[in-house]
């Protein structure tokens, strides 16, 4: 005899036999639907990931992980901060930047920037412009020649690329005889980047920062100091250790504080998708119930010889407990696996499925990102596939229960 007598039992009752192929069949639809329930998830869930990693590439392509700044005159020793910060555990980058905003023209075409003063040799270090460039060099910023590298989208809207003239007013005004005039100065284009956001690429203009002191009357003097860091999660701890170190009159910020309400949004609809197709997987859960009531009652006959040779109400309950777990452990199993496989080669399957129906679902005249990119976490996968296990068993409990208070006399009446 098989040891112990409910998992025997509950492995031969989930094979079908000549007289219950159709609660065999419910059986397998319950198994494959949980298992297309966890790799839809697996899979939705991957895809989300990869769209806030993409995105929060992307922003931190431009925006760097932790800011330094001062008062509202900017930082003077800002060489300084650099040698203090720019060595310390965790930093891979430091550079110094002046913030400022204007107006860019050229003939009847006017747009509103937001100015960047840069060093080329220290920009690499804290972001990803200088690989981003789609015309032109990041290093052809020199100073003193009023060079000046625009996004693609604000190229556009003025109607220039690379060698072209642009003016730019800036908001101080020179006082003069005939009254106060703005502040003109005429740069050359000599690059043009693309990240991918609308935000920076219609908007952010670099110059040389010698270039920038000059105009925006700041020598000798930054807006503050970028540091880029090892672990860009690591920005909040090493923000508060930062600020605790620096001398009082320095501000810091790190990218988290930044874009804090994008990333809430980002989070926010991950957890809404989540427990939205997590419901699906509790539907194909829960249609347990329905096979195992079938059973039950197709073995009620069964049940009740089984109570008269002695077996217990505890012995019932596990036999169909047994049963639909395994139902359920199946079923995972072959969402964790499809889930996982799907996830990892989105990259594939979504341009084969484009090709034969020759569709595009995200078209790249619409969309900045028109690919489906997917990162797919360990975690996600345990916590995914322990959630619909737990639902599975779950599922058996009340069949089970129902099973065990059978009464054999009654069951075995019309026997």
């Amino acid at each position: 005899m098989f040891k112990p007598l409910e998992l025997y039992i509950g492995l031969r009752y989930t094979r079908a036999k000549r007289r219950n192929h159709f609660i065999s069949f419910i059986s397998l639809i319950s198994m494959l639907g949980i298992a297309l329930g966890v790799a839809a998830l697996i899979t939705v869930i991957s895809v989300m990931n990869g769209f806030e990693k993409e995105l929060r590439e992307r922003i931190l392509g431009v925006v760097s992980h932790v800011t330094v700044m001062g008062r509202p005159g900017g930082v003077d020793d800002w060489r300084g901060v650099i040698d203090a910060l720019g060595g310390r555990e965790g930093v891979t980058g430091a550079a110094p930047y002046i913030h400022a905003e204007g107006m860019l023209s050229n003939g009847g075409r006017v747009a509103g920037t937001v100015l960047r003063g840069v060093l080329p040799a220290l920009e690499d270090q804290v972001s990803s412009l200088g690989g981003k460039m789609i015309a032109g060099r990041l290093d052809s910023l020199v100073a003193g020649r009023f060079g000046i590298v625009l996004g693609k989208d604000l190229a556009f809207s003025l109607g220039v690329s690379v060698g072209d003239k642009v003016t730019l007013i800036t908001p101080q005004a020179n006082v003069t005889p005939v009254g106060v005039l703005p502040r003109l100065k005429r740069f050359t284009v000599t690059g043009i980047f693309e990240i991918g956001m609308y935000e920076y690429d219609s908007a952010l203009a670099l110059m040389h920062l010698e270039d920038a002191a000059r105009l925006f009357r700041m020598e000798g003097r930054v807006t503050g100091v970028r540091l880029k860091l090892v672990d860009m999660f690591d920005a909040p701890y090493l923000a508060r250790q930062f600020a605790s170190e620096l001398p009082a009159g320095y501000r810091i910020r790190d990218w988290t504080q930044q874009h804090v309400n994008f990333f809430r949004a980002v989070k926010m609809e991950k957890t809404v998708m989540f427990v939205i197709l997590m419901l699906i997987v509790a539907v194909a859960a829960f249609n347990l119930v329905s096979t195992l009531v079938m059973m039950v009652t197709d073995k009620h006959a069964d049940i009740a010889i089984l109570q008269t040779l002695g077996s217990s109400p505890r012995s019932i309950m596990m036999i169909f407990i047994v049963q639909g777990t395994v139902i359920g452990v199946v079923g995972v199993l072959l969402g964790v696996t499809g889930g996982v496989a799907l996830a990892q080669n989105i990259d594939t399957v979504i341009p084969a499925i484009e090709r034969l129906f020759e569709i595009q679902f995200l078209s790249p005249d619409v969309y900045y990102i028109s690919e489906l990119p997917s990162d797919m976490r360990v975690s996600d996968v345990v916590r995914i596939g322990g959630i619909a296990l737990a639902l599975c068993l779950l599922a058996t409990l009340y069949p089970a229960w129902k099973a065990s208070r059978t009464q054999p006399a009654e069951a075995l009446r019309y026997e």
